[in-house]
């Protein structure tokens, strides 16, 4: 077998979206107008601890009038870096947009974007999920492919413990180990050096970010259980140490 069809059968789409979405920071959001016609605008976001999307927008904004109408939107999510844009990979959501005042939503959004903060608050800014019905990823030649809402949402069942500590496992990766995070972004994901901090954990990774920047340290399986983070966590420290 040729290492282009080698690099093909190893290609995990699944895994390549999530992973895509989980470490966006932004993206372009597609609205439908009062005539029917698309609007497309750019917008800050993260994920909730399923995967799902999130959004701070202003009820002043146009997309928000538009969703206020017709719920239906898209989402447009990519990789950005060096040379030809098109030749990064990149992730269309279709979905529909409901407004949330969960505090664990707005924690993980202002968590990646900080500056935020300061609007978060106002009587005219309201968080979004988007809840995906559907999703088209294009990551390269012969790796584009349609992909399904569980796909990329993940099922919570038997994660309870890890939902209900998430916030506090997030303090304390911040507070106490600053140098294991350090180690994650530059020796296990060739990031630069900085004050990278924790901005969210999941069943399958975390989420880190130094101003601009963003990581994401997947892990070698889906977590859950009580005992499972701080395992995961300090076989990845040693694994960093090591290189």
């Amino acid at each position: 077998m040729s290492a282009a069809a080698d690099s093909t059968a190893a290609f995990d789409p699944r895994s390549a979206a999530a992973h895509l979405l989980r470490r966006a920071r932004f993206g372009a959001l597609g609205t439908l107008a009062a005539d029917g016609a698309p609007y497309v605008s750019l917008v800050n976001v993260a994920t909730a601890i399923d995967g799902t999307p999130v959004t701070l927008i202003s009820t002043l904004a146009l997309h928000t009038q538009n969703i206020t109408r017709d719920a239906r939107v898209s989402l447009l999510l990519t990789q950005v870096g060096a040379g030809d844009p098109s030749a990064h990979p990149r992730i269309s959501l279709a979905g529909r947009a409901v407004a949330s005042d969960d505090e664990a939503l707005k924690r993980r959004f202002l968590a990646r974007h900080p500056l935020s903060a300061g609007y978060a608050g106002f009587k005219d800014f309201a968080f979004y999920r988007i809840e995906i019905t559907g999703a088209h990823l294009v990551a390269g030649f012969g790796r584009i492919v349609d992909l399904a809402p569980q796909d990329l949402v993940d099922d919570l069942a038997g994660a309870e413990h890890l939902v209900e500590n998430e916030a506090g496992a997030v303090a304390h990766m911040n507070e106490d180990h600053a140098d294991a995070l350090a180690l994650y972004a530059t020796k296990l994901l060739g990031l630069p050096e900085g004050n990278w901090r924790a901005s969210g954990i999941d069943r399958r990774g975390l989420d880190l970010v130094c101003g601009d920047l963003t990581g994401r340290l997947d892990f070698p399986a889906p977590i859950g259980a009580p005992g499972e983070l701080r395992h995961v966590l300090k076989d990845l420290a040693a694994e960093a140490r090591r290189r």
